[in-house]
């Protein structure tokens, strides 16, 4: 018999070559271990640091997924209640054209009947914007508000608080709020001494 101890199984030097393997992989292996176990009592301490940076960074990328989603849906909003703005500006013209020919009718019976249609026209055409949130600005005998009216002319006016409006030339309109077009207006200043 051989002075060596050897697997069962393996002789010769089959069995010196697995010995001389075996050792370095189980001092490597024991390295390993010993490693693992020095990271695992370091490893709390690191690992709730790292879990609590994972959770803070989750909930910001959270937050920022909310906060895209509402600017979304606020752009969307806003677009869909301002998508006729173009078109309700253009049709305002349209609405002053039969003001202006329902002022110039005079007062005879056959104007009667146009004056008549033309008021109806007006009407339907008005309900129709206001239906999509056009609203008028008439801001007659009302302080002066740049905001919403444009003056025209300052004209003193004895019996007319200073700055008020005491004529209107064009009727103003907004939008949903938004002023789509000024009302062009007179301002009254207080008299020169």
């Amino acid at each position: 018999m051989k002075d060596e101890k050897t697997e069962p199984g393996i002789e010769g030097e089959d069995a010196a070559t697995a010995a001389e393997t075996q050792a370095p992989e189980d001092g490597i292996l024991a390295g390993e271990a010993q490693d693992e176990v020095d990271a695992e009592s370091a490893a709390p301490a690191d690992l709730e640091a790292e879990l609590a940076a994972a959770q803070d960074a989750a909930l910001r990328a959270q937050a920022d997924a909310v906060n895209m989603q509402r600017r979304a849906e606020q752009e969307i909003e806003k677009a869909r209640k301002f998508a006729l703005e173009r078109i309700c500006g253009d049709l305002l013209s349209v609405v002053d054209n039969l003001e202006r020919a329902l002022e110039s009718a005079g007062d005879s019976e056959g104007s009667a009947s146009l004056l008549e249609g033309v008021e109806l026209t007006r009407k339907g055409f008005m309900d129709v914007l206001v239906k999509y949130g056009v609203q008028v600005v008439d801001p007659m005998g009302e302080p002066f508000d740049p905001e919403t009216a444009q003056a025209m002319s300052l004209v003193e006016q004895p019996d007319a608080e200073p700055n008020s409006v005491i004529a209107v030339m064009q009727k103003g309109y907004t939008l949903n709020g938004r002023l789509l077009r000024p009302a062009m207006v007179m301002v009254s200043k207080a008299p020169s001494q």
